[in-house]
């Protein structure tokens, strides 16, 4: 594993944040879901999440990364998560397959946000549910920030009904943290 890749698993493995089962609370899982994990990065929602739905699709750019995680699951002896490399605003993905889809912290990265939702929508089944987990945009921001009010205005121009939205008691690096639940409307 060349150094730059292992200086990116290291950093994505180390963010303080909650456990990825604090959020599962927001999605109802069963056993017969298939979820989507949009920007699935080193598995923060995946491997965690794999043990409580019928498959996992994780979703990311980086290629490497999905190798990386393919391998931590395979070690765990985790066999329902598949992995596929792409880009957000058009998903190689079949639509109407996902019964519920999870962003953490990947989308205030993409550009323009509709498109990106617009492909959630297409990929979840009618009635599917929608979590987003982001940073809220502070006055000091350290990177691209999507504000939780613009977040869920988007997410409503592409389809969805907000269930409930949530701003974080706890940080994740030292950042404020809010979270949408969102239905795709039929």
């Amino acid at each position: 594993m060349n150094q730059k890749l292992q200086k990116k698993i290291h950093n994505l493995e180390n963010i303080k944040r909650l456990p990825a089962e604090e959020f599962f609370k927001f999605l109802q899982l069963n056993k017969e879901d298939e979820l989507l994990d949009l920007g699935a990065g080193a598995g923060y929602i995946s491997l965690s999440i794999a043990n409580y739905v019928k498959k996992v699709v994780a979703l990311d750019f980086d290629k490497d990364v999905l190798d990386y995680l393919e391998n931590k699951a395979k070690d765990k002896g985790i066999t329902n998560i598949e992995t596929a490399a792409g880009d957000f605003k058009a998903m190689p993905l079949a639509s109407n397959k996902f019964d519920k889809a999870v962003a953490s912290i990947s989308l205030h990265e993409v550009t323009p946000l509709s498109l990106v939702l617009s492909e959630i929508h297409r990929v979840l089944k009618d009635e599917g549910i929608f979590l987003c987990i982001d940073l809220e945009k502070t006055d000091h921001p350290t990177g691209p920030r999507v504000p939780s009010l613009e977040m869920e205005a988007e997410i409503r121009k592409a389809g969805f009904s907000i269930k409930e939205m949530v701003h974080s008691p706890t940080p994740i690096a030292n950042q404020p943290v809010y979270i949408i639940v969102a239905q795709k409307n039929k």
